[in-house]
């Protein structure tokens, strides 16, 4: 047990060097003219990426403060050490524990201008279907919702509900933002369900085009 325990807080730390070990071998391409706009006007927004292409973000948007949701797990703490490792500041909860209570602090976070990140398919799945949470924050707060997709020309799989990417070392990885979205006030009932379509698709749909540029 006292073994589990030091793996348990030493692993965070041996992650961070890792994951910046294996970033700096990579032969990055990004892709952000589209959030440009936003970044300049120093508007917030929520970043949305499926649960299998996370790795990297951590290092490639390192030090921005970003604000992430992270599970209240076991896993989840182990994680959240992680990402603090890059200036991320971690909200815990889930859509299964502390899901509300984790939406309104995403909430007064992004009202007091502070980007998020959400994984709409996490932590457990279905992969790659798409939560209404992410709309309902939206609704809420005015942000627009941007989708955001890494891929790598070789990578491993792990064997998971999610087939989670890991980038081999060498490999030409391509980041890419998608077009920012805006979901209306009014989007409840089968307006919100038509905003999580949207959303849904934009973000399947930047995911292939970063896996086809990936593989030229």
């Amino acid at each position: 047990m006292k073994a589990a325990r030091l793996g348990r807080r030493l692993a965070p730390a041996a992650g961070s060097w890792a994951l910046r070990l294996l970033a700096a071998t990579l032969r990055l391409r990004r892709e952000e003219k589209t959030v440009e706009p936003l970044w300049a006007a120093g508007a917030p927004a929520i970043y949305v990426v499926w649960h299998a292409r996370l790795l990297l973000l951590p290092y490639l948007y390192r030090g921005r403060g970003l604000r992430a949701l992270v599970s209240r797990s076991e896993d989840g703490s182990m994680i959240s050490d992680l990402v603090r490792r890059f200036g991320f500041v971690t909200v815990r909860g889930s859509s299964s524990r502390g899901g509300a209570e984790g939406l309104r602090a995403l909430a007064r976070a992004i009202r007091e201008s502070h980007s998020v990140v959400l994984v709409p398919d996490g932590p457990r799945g279905p992969r790659e279907v798409l939560e209404a949470g992410v709309v309902v924050l939206a609704r809420l707060t005015g942000a627009h919702v941007v989708p955001l997709a890494v891929a790598a020309s070789s990578e491993w799989r792990a064997r998971s509900w999610d087939e989670f990417r890991i980038p081999k070392p060498f490999s030409r990885c391509v980041v890419r933002f998608g077009e920012p979205i805006l979901v209306p006030r009014d989007a409840v009932g089968a307006g919100e369900e038509t905003a999580r379509k949207e959303i849904e698709a934009a973000l399947t749909a930047v995911t292939w085009q970063v896996d086809e540029e990936a593989r030229r």
